[in-house]
């Protein structure tokens, strides 16, 4: 392929669909792992409306399951020879406790198990496409998560209140920030780079199970209040600009890609790799049971 390839996850709608955009204007070859065939094929026509010559492949999947995840993995890596970004932005905020058919807190499935196991499907790949890069989505709400306890948190699947999600939110968002840490320190930079971003308040349709969302979407977008543009540009920073290059294990504010320190819960390196033994265990008893 003469062109670059990146492959997004949550492009549908919101900051996702924003950077698709703009990456298919910059020449990229784009891969949308989407739940929705239908949204898939609003965005394909729309992507075509915006750049000449646009080429985008699309592959369904649910990453509220882990084993879709990985499936979706499975088939980038069989359909492309090289992979040059990854996008792990698809993210949920549930303001009440819903359990997957494996087993999981959806939340957490969705924001930080399913880009776990997609990545890991794609490592050989990016590795082999390099120099690649991988931009995970976290969020200013990390600072709110109270603490971390990995083996606990990543099974907790008790009941919550909607007072109570923002605390749980922030700990998937933590989670991404403590993996994408410990990611890099597993990683070739030469080969692979990883950074993570907060794209401050958009106005998007994660909150989507609130009650009179989509109303408080019109009004916000109206005011000109958390327009996702702004959310994507750090996104795009990340996976294009030659100023990240080099730059692996980061975490990044929408504010002028000011770097930011990972939340003092999920700072150490000992607490980071316990996450990800925690994770990787989870995983392989999810694939154990035939989940994947």
């Amino acid at each position: 392929m003469s062109r670059p390839l990146a492959v997004i996850t949550g492009a549908t709608s919101g900051l996702g669909r924003v950077t698709a955009l703009d990456l298919a204007r910059r020449g990229y070859r784009l891969g949308i792992v989407a739940r929705s065939g239908t949204r898939a094929a609003a965005l394909l026509e729309e992507l075509g409306e915006a750049a000449d010559d646009v080429r985008a492949d699309v592959f369904l999947a649910d990453l509220s399951l882990v084993a879709q995840a990985r499936r979706a993995g499975r088939e980038i890596a069989a359909r492309y020879g090289r992979v040059d970004v990854l996008v792990n932005n698809a993210g949920l905020h549930a303001f009440s406790q819903r359990i997957t058919a494996e087993g999981m807190a959806e939340m957490t499935a969705v924001n930080y198990l399913a880009p776990f196991a997609l990545t890991h499907e794609l490592i050989g790949t990016l590795s082999a496409s390099g120099p690649a890069r991988i931009v995970n989505v976290a969020s200013e709400a990390a600072r709110h998560a109270g603490g971390i306890t990995p083996a606990a948190d990543l099974r907790n699947t008790l009941p919550y209140t909607r007072r109570a999600s923002m605390a749980l939110y922030g700990r998937t968002k933590l989670m991404t920030i403590m993996w994408t840490g410990e990611l890099a320190r597993r990683l070739d930079a030469a080969k692979v780079t990883v950074n993570c971003c907060d794209p401050g308040f958009n106005v998007t349709a994660l909150g989507r199970d609130l009650p009179g969302a989509a109303v408080v979407q019109r009004v916000l977008r109206t005011l000109g209040v958390g327009d996702p543009r702004k959310g994507a540009g750090i996104i795009v920073r990340l996976a294009t600009d030659p100023a990240f290059a080099d730059i692996s294990g980061g975490y990044f504010s929408v504010r002028g890609a000011r770097p930011l320190p990972c939340p003092e819960p999920g700072r150490g390196e000992q607490v980071q790799r316990e996450l990800w033994s925690q994770t990787v265990s989870l995983l392989d008893r999810t694939g154990r049971t035939g989940a994947a």
